[in-house]
């Protein structure tokens, strides 16, 4: 991957950007894009009522907010989903420093009208804030390619509903929280929007014990806030507090008084809370109010929208739990009766929704990556692989410029960071409704430059293989055979003497054979092959009740069904 007489993949500079702007600067303030010394020339904007100005140098300015919602973004993915949320006339708020650099630009540090931060695993993105919003972004977000799938969050941040103990761990306990549908009628009960499906798995959530003042045992009931959300596939479950907060990205509310500053420069937070006393917006009693960093950025019109959001979520929620006198007493904690127990959440004052980038996914996310820096074949691919390859991915960036027409370079990726033969690999069976299955862990018996990897399991005996209708009984081995990128992969299961006792086929989107696991998304839709030659197409009618469901796109079902088709003229 070396230079390729000097050319590159930057895209050059991305456009739709607001110019740089002071600190606290004061109202009525200019139309973004739009300075005396700079002209410009007026372009409407198709669909909405403002217009974007064309400026000298590359630059284009929108302003914050007036063609569709403001999106904090935060992640792998970021550098794409700006480029895109720009393209599609929505305005980025509160841009990391990488994100200004690439894009040789000042963001606006408005407040955020959703949040999109990715998963912990990096697989996918978290959406979450105004139901309107979250459902505009989940729509731009499952667009990006056909095995992009999404579900909509059942405990979105900032969520209060109640829940029963049901088991004590050393730092918290796990509660079966009281989710309901998902479809209640308040103002505050609100969902993704969208047709977003809601997964199917029970809602557990997790709650440290520093985070209620009461001892907790198990079967108590306790009424909390969701502080943090979890992908349907992830396996850790939501994180809970007993206080309320609300926050809307410049500010937090949280109980107590006062102003707090969560900056390092002193000067600054001086400054700043001495802005908040100007603004002239107190918050209700018992709440004080917490600036974080992107504060400093904004103007007094943002501070001003930011502190009145935040305190006229605060004044709704209190009132939905209590009186709304002591928030950190009323109605949240330890219930005393059963019969206070609510079957709904109490409040949901903001929407959430998950998506799941599959392969083709974050390939397509690279090509639109490249019109903004240089980037490198498979980068989204590579990073959703393991912390350690993102720096790498970054140094190679960094040093050379990536032809954008190359393969993906599968073999280096893997001599890299694995897996290699005799290592553990794990078969992670991602499902349409968005839980994750581990069928096993086998070991690596071969590897091929051309992404292939053969991994073979020991299988525990009991019952029969699903679909084969043979029994699995103890000596048997299953060998699989991946190939990164491909639609299916094959499983041949053998007894101890070697006699094979049928090949199951799996339909799924594109297989991606990463350090320690190989990931996909199960599309239902099966071939498989009877000891006896037999071949035969299974569990069509499943994928059908999962398009009805909304968990497979039409198609990404008609993906699979070509595939399956392809496989039983094969076999």
């Amino acid at each position: 991957m070396g230079r390729r007489g000097g050319q590159c993949c930057r895209g050059g500079r991305a456009d739709l950007l607001s110019p740089p702007r002071s600190r606290f600067r004061s109202s009525p303030r200019r139309p973004v894009g739009r300075t005396p010394e700079v002209q410009a020339v007026g372009v409407e904007t198709p669909g909405h009522g403002c217009r974007r100005t064309t400026r000298k140098r590359e630059r284009d300015a929108i302003e914050p907010g007036c063609a569709g919602v403001n999106v904090r973004i935060r992640g792998i993915y970021a550098t794409a989903l700006t480029r895109l949320l720009l393209e599609a006339d929505h305005a980025v708020v509160d841009a990391s420093a990488p994100i200004r650099r690439r894009f040789d630009a000042d963001f606006p540090a408005a407040p955020p009208d959703a949040t999109v931060t990715t998963t912990e695993d990096r697989q996918g993105v978290g959406v979450a804030g105004d139901p309107d919003a979250v459902a505009t972004l989940r729509e731009l977000l499952v667009d990006v390619g056909i095995d992009a799938l999404a579900w909509a969050d059942p405990t979105p941040v900032g969520t209060v509903l109640d829940g029963e103990v049901a088991e004590t761990l050393g730092g918290g306990a796990v509660l079966d929280l009281a989710a309901g549908s998902g479809d209640g009628d308040g103002a505050d009960d609100e969902t993704a929007g969208g047709d977003a499906p809601v997964p199917n798995a029970p809602t557990e959530g997790y709650l440290p014990y520093g985070n209620v003042d009461a001892r907790v045992e198990t079967g108590d009931r306790v009424r909390v806030q969701v502080r943090s959300s979890a992908a349907p596939w992830e396996s850790r479950r939501p994180e809970l507090d007993a206080a309320l907060r609300v926050g809307t990205g410049l500010v937090t509310l949280e109980p107590g008084s006062g102003t707090r500053v969560d900056v390092r420069d002193d000067e600054a937070a001086r400054e700043l809370a001495g802005m908040t006393e100007l603004l002239g917006i107190e918050p209700p009693t018992g709440w004080r109010a917490v600036w974080g960093p992107a504060a400093l950025d904004a103007d007094v019109d943002d501070l001003e929208a930011g502190l009145e959001r935040a305190v006229s979520e605060a004044e709704r929620l209190a009132e939905a739990v209590g009186d709304g006198t002591d928030p950190e007493t009323d109605g949240l904690g330890l219930l005393g009766d059963a019969a206070e127990t609510r079957p709904e959440p109490l409040a949901r004052p903001n929407a959430g929704a998950w998506i799941r980038f599959g392969r083709a996914s974050r390939f397509a996310l690279d090509a639109v990556r490249r019109e903004v820096t240089a980037t490198m074949p498979g980068h989204h691919r590579i990073k959703a692989g393991s912390e350690s390859a993102s720096a790498g991915v970054d140094f190679a960036e960094a040093i050379c410029d990536p032809d954008p027409d190359a393969d993906f370079p599968v073999s280096a990726v893997r001599d890299a960071f694995g897996p290699t033969e005799g290592d553990r690999l794990r078969l992670e069976h991602g499902k349409p409704d968005g839980r994750l299955i581990t069928l096993g862990e086998g070991t690596v018996t071969a590897v091929d430059d051309d992404g292939s990897v053969g991994v073979e399991r020991e299988m525990t005996p009991g019952g029969d293989y699903d679909g084969l209708g043979t029994r699995r009984e103890a000596g048997d081995v299953a060998t699989t055979s991946l190939k990164e990128g491909r639609w299916w992969y094959p499983t041949t299961y053998r007894g101890s003497d070697g006699t094979v006792k049928g090949t199951y086929v799996n339909v799924c989107t594109p297989v991606e054979i990463l350090p320690d696991a190989a990931r996909y998304v199960d599309l239902h839709v099966d071939v498989i092959k009877h000891p006896d030659g037999t071949v035969e197409r299974v569990d069509d009618d499943a994928l059908d009740r999962s398009v009805a469901a909304g968990h497979v796109p039409p198609a990404l079902a008609e993906k699979a069904r070509s595939v399956a088709a392809a496989l039983e003229g094969a076999l």
